[in-house]
C-alpha cells in the first residue's frame, strides 16, 4: 500500500481493502490494481471513492460469501442485512470500475445474499457490476417498520433512517428475486438489469418507499436482459405499501412476463403501490400507470 499526499492511496490484491477503509480520512480515493479482493468491508468515511482501472470492472473484484440463513458466532441467522460483501454508511461516496460480488449462491437454500448496501446520501457508482443471486443490491434506507425491530440486532449505521440518493450510471446487476430493493431514492440511467433463471418466479425491483416518498426508483434507458432462462419475470413488486418504481424508455428481453407488475403475494398492494412506464404497454396490470412528460422530468430533476 503506498499514501500519497493527495489523498490517493494505491492497492493491489495482497493489500487489506477492509482495513484501508478503515485507516483513510475523508474524500480518499482508493485506486485498486485487478484482481480479487476477498474481503467484507464498510464504508464510514465521507467522500470516499474507490475506483479500479478504466474497461477492468470484470478483473477487479470486492467478494464475500454471507449469506442469510448462515450462524453468526452466537449462533443467530446473519439475516438479508448483514449479508453484503461491502457497506456504504457514509455520505458522498463514489464506486467506479469495479465488482462487488456475494458468491455464496445456492439461494433458494441458503436464503439472501446481498452484494452491496448503501446507507448513505449522494452516493454514485459508475461502469460497475454488482453479483449476486436474491438480494444482491440493497438501496436502504429500511422501512421504517424494519428500523424499529432491528434494533439491537444490526449496528446502528445499518439502522440510520436518512433521506438517501443514489445514481447508478452503466452498471450491470446480476441477481434472481428482489435484486434491487429498498427505501432509496435512485436513479438508474443506462443500466444492465439481467435476471438470472433458477427455478423459480424472478423479481427485479422490490420497492418500500414511504407513501410521503414522491420519487423512488426511476429506471432510465435500462436494459432487462435473462440468463440460465428464467420462467417468468416480474419487474417489480412492492416490498412495503407504497413502493414506487418508475421505468423510462426502457428494453424488455422475452422473459419479462407482459403483467409487468406483481402486487407481492396476497397483499392488497394493488391498491397502494406506485409503478409507471413511460410507454403503454399492452397486457399491463391495470394498476399501473403511463408517466406524462411533466412527471418524467419531475423524476429526473430531482437527481440533477
Amino acid at each position: 500500500m503506498e499514501l500519497l499526499y493527495d489523498n490517493t492511496v494505491y492497492l493491489s490484491p495482497q493489500d487489506n481493502l477492509a482495513q484501508t477503509v478503515k485507516q483513510v480520512g475523508p474524500f480518499t480515493r482508493i485506486l485498486l490494481q485487478p484482481g480479487v479482493y476477498r474481503c467484507k468491508t464498510e464504508i464510514d468515511v465521507k467522500g470516499l471513492t474507490i475506483e479500479g482501472e478504466p474497461g477492468r470492472e470484470k478483473d477487479t473484484e470486492i467478494v464475500w460469501d454471507d449469506y442469510a440463513k448462515k450462524l453468526d458466532e452466537n449462533g443467530s441467522e446473519l439475516n438479508t442485512f448483514r449479508t453484503y460483501t461491502l457497506a456504504v454508511c457514509a455520505d458522498n461516496v463514489t464506486l467506479r470500475n469495479i465488482t462487488v460480488s456475494n458468491n455464496a449462491a445456492n439461494s433458494p437454500i441458503k436464503g439472501q445474499e446481498v452484494a452491496l448496501t448503501v446507507y448513505g446520501d449522494e452516493f454514485t457508482a459508475e461502469n460497475c457490476i454488482f453479483n449476486s443471486e436474491q438480494d444482491t443490491l440493497f438501496c436502504g434506507p429500511l422501512p421504517r417498520d424494519l428500523i424499529a425491530r432491528y434494533d439491537g440486532f444490526l449496528k446502528d449505521k445499518l439502522r440510520r433512517d436518512i433521506k438517501s440518493r443514489q445514481i447508478y450510471r452503466n452498471c450491470v446487476v446480476y441477481g434472481t428475486v428482489d435484486y434491487v430493493f429498498g427505501c432509496g431514492d435512485c436513479l438508474f440511467v443506462d443500466c444492465e438489469f439481467t435476471s438470472i433463471g433458477d427455478g423459480r418466479i424472478g423479481f427485479v425491483a422490490a420497492p418500500a418507499h414511504a407513501a410521503e416518498q414522491k420519487i423512488g426508483f426511476v429506471f432510465v434507458n435500462c436494459n432487462f436482459s435473462a440468463k440460465n432462462n428464467p420462467q417468468k419475470v416480474f419487474l417489480a413488486r412492492p416490498w412495503r405499501d407504497f413502493g414506487k418504481a418508475s421505468f423510462v424508455h426502457c428494453n424488455y428481453g422475452k422473459h419479462i412476463d407482459e403483467l409487468g407488475f406483481d402486487k407481492w403475494n396476497d397483499t392488497q398492494r394493488d391498491k397502494t403501490a406506485r409503478f409507471a412506464e413511460s410507454e403503454t404497454q399492452i397486457g399491463r396490470v391495470p394498476w399501473s400507470k403511463t408517466l406524462d412528460e411533466c412527471e418524467i422530468k419531475a423524476l429526473l430533476n430531482f437527481f440533477e
